[in-house]
């Protein structure tokens, strides 16, 4: 941690201890719960439970990889001021949850959505995420029944922090998961309508170990090690060799994840390279939601795998319009 972070979270520490006996709660006051989150779906399930109850900041940039990411001074200030702290857990992001236990308010909890939606002995591990390394794949979100159970644990998050307004969270919860079943159908709908072969995907990043035995697909191979660092050559030889006999039509990538060996490896195997999907990026507007991040995936991972891309056309990937 650098003398600059360290100096902010001394002083931020200090500040909240001065004023946490004459601090009065947010919503108490009349005001709105203070959330602070990480990734962006995340950040979006937050914003549409909470609706105008909420103000939420997510402090993981878009487009910035999760994983590696390092919190700075002004993130520190951000957590210190926060109500209710949600991250998504299963050891995404350590260092913030380190920096925030140091500088965040002493009666503002820190919710881990992945450890309360998910058994430990359901935890994965896989390519990107070995077990012996001892960090379990943290992508539940891509699974839309643990998104519904994210979105529930929001829900109840918020309103016992501010059960003034109980009520709207649960309304603004109903309508979110109506809209999340709606998603969930479709994508069913897109994975039917590829052909059973191509059920199998390949992705640089290892983003649908959940997803994928929900929905009926196999995941075949993630090109990133568990370092996050490019494959070695022999790792390289070894899924071109997997991907031939396995006759995968395309594999896709991730403009977060941009990497010269998936390239190398769609030549060398002559498949369709796609690198549009996406983890934790929204999509601009008007899509710019969860929903539409999860509706623009199945879109493209239909019409790759030889199947109907129009499966999500009429999913609604608007936000909620929250509760009066």
């Amino acid at each position: 941690m650098s003398n600059m972070l360290s100096l902010a979270i001394r002083f931020l520490s200090l500040l909240s201890a001065l004023c946490l006996s004459g601090a009065i709660h947010a919503a108490e006051a009349g005001g709105r719960l203070t959330v602070v989150t990480t990734v962006a779906p995340i950040t979006n399930i937050v914003q549409n439970v909470g609706g105008k109850y909420v103000k939420v900041s997510g402090i993981v940039p878009d487009g910035v990889d999760s994983h590696t990411f390092e919190p700075t001074p002004s993130d520190a200030k951000i957590l210190s001021t926060a109500d209710i702290i949600v991250v998504n857990g299963l050891h995404l992001e350590l260092p913030t949850v380190k920096l925030a236990e140091k500088v965040k308010k002493r009666q503002t909890p820190i919710i881990h959505l992945g450890e309360r939606a998910l058994r430990k002995e359901d935890w994965k591990f896989d390519f990107s995420f070995p077990k012996e390394k001892g960090h379990p794949n943290p992508h539940l979100w891509p699974n839309i029944a643990l998104a519904i159970r994210y979105t529930e644990i929001a829900r109840d998050s918020l309103a016992a922090r501010d059960p003034a307004h109980r009520e709207g969270y649960a309304a603004n919860a109903a309508a979110f998961v109506a809209k999340l079943q709606k998603l969930d159908a479709a994508i069913f709908t897109c994975v039917k309508s590829i052909p059973e072969k191509n059920r199998k995907l390949v992705t640089y990043h290892d983003s649908f170990a959940y997803f994928a035995p929900r929905y009926g697909m196999k995941v075949i191979a993630a090109i990133q090690p568990a370092d996050f660092a490019e494959p070695s050559p022999r790792d390289v030889i070894n899924i071109i060799e997997q991907l031939r006999r396995e006759k995968v039509p395309a594999i896709f990538g991730s403009e977060v994840f941009p990497s010269k060996i998936l390239e190398q490896i769609a030549r060398e195997t002559r498949v369709k390279f796609v690198d549009q999907l996406s983890d934790d990026e929204l999509p601009p507007p008007p899509k710019n939601s969860f929903i539409g991040m999860m509706a623009n995936n199945m879109a493209i991972m239909a019409e790759a795998l030889g199947g109907n891309p129009s499966c999500v056309a009429q999913v609604d990937t608007g936000n909620v319009e929250p509760a009066m």
